[in-house]
């Protein structure tokens, strides 16, 4: 029987270029675009079979941990660890760590596949074809990398020149070159022995090691070090932040595949797609008739070739062609989807206004190990939030010095602690909370709670919770 591969997800960018869906602290890879998964979840789809593929390592951060878990649970999917970056160091150093941790729990020699958890992919035979000849050739003593067969000359990937044929029936890399001008991009393409960089790798995690401490040593001793004094919290690794930290910031295609004559790709003539830019969302849906790509409430008339997606208002588009039309709970954006490319420099000028900078940073619904929330309306001295708590959880036991809160529960059952005072709320029930009071709210039920929360006061940041308990390690 051929050996398993162990995945290897990273799930840690933070992304803005599909503003204003995508945001700092909600990046693309959690959120739904087309259909009822996102392109993680799609990602966790893709490596389930497991007479193929081991149970996943995921590597995120901090602040997207629980979003991590969550959805894994929504597919009743285990994950074999969850490792938590302290700071960003690139791909090299989390590549790195991955691989010391794969040594650990599946042996040295296992076989890891790195891939990104924010691409658009045809899981076809085609593309499990690649998947195990990628697993041949690593088996080989080669790192692979995919690559995939270009269908136009774009210049916002990397390229990669295949040189001669591997025993395996891969290939290996000639050279690797940097997001081309569009008159070099045509040149390549038309040759016929250039494909994209998608940024998926297959290579055992001794032979990572051994070149990384040859060609990247401060990479490998930074991440081996940070492995050896992680620490578990939960169902979560954390890696040592100050061994973690002493890592170069270098990605693996400079720390090491540019530098190895290990170096093998595996021609992948599936269908690929990094979702970069609203225009490449649009190419990847399922259009009607008039070239349209719609989804959530949306109207169209004589409308072609364009993108239209609302979160949340309803989105009528009359008379245009070739536009990206996308509203979330706060914001609408409205550009031609050919400069859709742009929208980062429109992200960077909203950034730079203290009045819209929230807009790129967070997004009106924030997810928490509990479940979460949504902002529903703010106003002066007061906002209204949608509460959403999963079941069998609970918040933290917490005060607030500066606010009051109204709580009323519109599905599901709620245990509320005030004070000394435990009560069960049904729909359509209510409960007061006076500032300055303990208090403490669960879902004992078996279906989704949510309630509407109202809160008046001086102050209503999220910095005043006081925790006394909570079950997350957060007091």
């Amino acid at each position: 029987m051929a050996a398993k591969i162990v995945p290897v997800i990273m799930a840690g960018g933070k992304g803005t270029r599909l503003w204003p869906l995508s945001r700092a602290s909600a990046p693309k890879q959690f959120i739904q675009f087309i259909g009822d998964s996102t392109l993680f979840q799609n990602t966790l789809k893709r490596v389930a079979d497991r007479e193929l593929y081991e149970a996943p390592i995921v590597l995120t951060n901090e602040e997207f941990r629980f979003l991590v878990a969550e959805q894994a649970r929504e597919l009743d999917l285990k994950l074999a660890a969850i490792l938590l970056e302290p700071v960003a160091r690139n791909t090299a150093a989390a590549v790195a760590a991955a691989a010391v941790l794969v040594s650990e729990l599946f042996g040295e020699d296992a076989i890891m596949h790195v891939l990104g958890s924010d691409y658009e992919i045809d899981a076809s035979k085609t593309y499990y074809d690649c998947v195990r000849l990628a697993r041949d050739t690593a088996l080989q003593g080669k790192l692979v990398t995919f690559g995939i067969k270009p269908t136009e000359p774009a210049t916002g990937y990397g390229y990669i020149e295949s040189g001669k044929a591997l025993p395996s029936g891969a290939h290996a890399v000639k050279r690797f070159v940097e997001k081309p001008a569009l008159e070099k991009a045509e040149e390549m393409v038309a040759s016929g022995h250039f494909y994209w960089n998608s940024g998926m790798f297959m290579f055992s995690a001794a032979q990572l090691l051994a070149e990384m401490k040859e060609f990247a040593p401060d990479v490998e001793k930074a991440a081996a070090k940070a492995v050896s004094k992680s620490t578990r919290d939960l169902d979560f690794t954390r890696l040592d932040a100050d061994t973690f930290s002493k890592s170069p910031d270098i990605s693996i295609d400079y720390a090491l595949m540019e530098k190895t004559a290990n170096a093998a790709v595996v021609p992948s003539p599936f269908t690929w797609s990094d979702l970069g830019s609203w225009d490449a969302v649009w190419k990847v849906g399922k259009r009607d008739e008039s070239g349209n790509v719609s989804t959530g409430a949306t109207t169209l008339v004589n409308t072609k070739n364009s993108l239209v997606m609302s979160h949340s208002l309803h989105v009528a588009v009359q008379g245009l062609e070739d536009v990206a039309v996308i509203a979330s709970e706060d914001a609408v954006y409205v550009g031609p989807l050919k400069d859709s490319q742009e929208v980062g420099k429109l992200v960077k000028l909203l950034a730079s206004e203290k009045k819209t900078a929230k807009l790129t940073e967070t997004h009106p619904t924030s997810y928490r190990p509990w479940g979460g929330y949504t902002s529903v309306l703010n106003g002066d001295r007061f906002q209204v939030k949608r509460i959403f708590v999963l079941p069998g959880k609970k918040l933290s036991l917490q005060k607030h010095h500066h606010r009051s809160e109204h709580w009323v529960v519109v599905k599901g059952t709620a245990e509320v602690t005030v004070g000394e005072n435990v009560q069960m709320l049904r729909e359509n029930e209510s409960v007061y909370i006076p500032l300055g009071e303990v208090h403490r709210l669960s879902n004992p039920g078996k279906i989704l709670l949510e309630l509407i929360e109202v809160q008046t006061g001086s102050y209503l940041g999220e910095d005043d919770i006081i925790r006394l308990v909570d079950e997350f390690g957060r007091s």
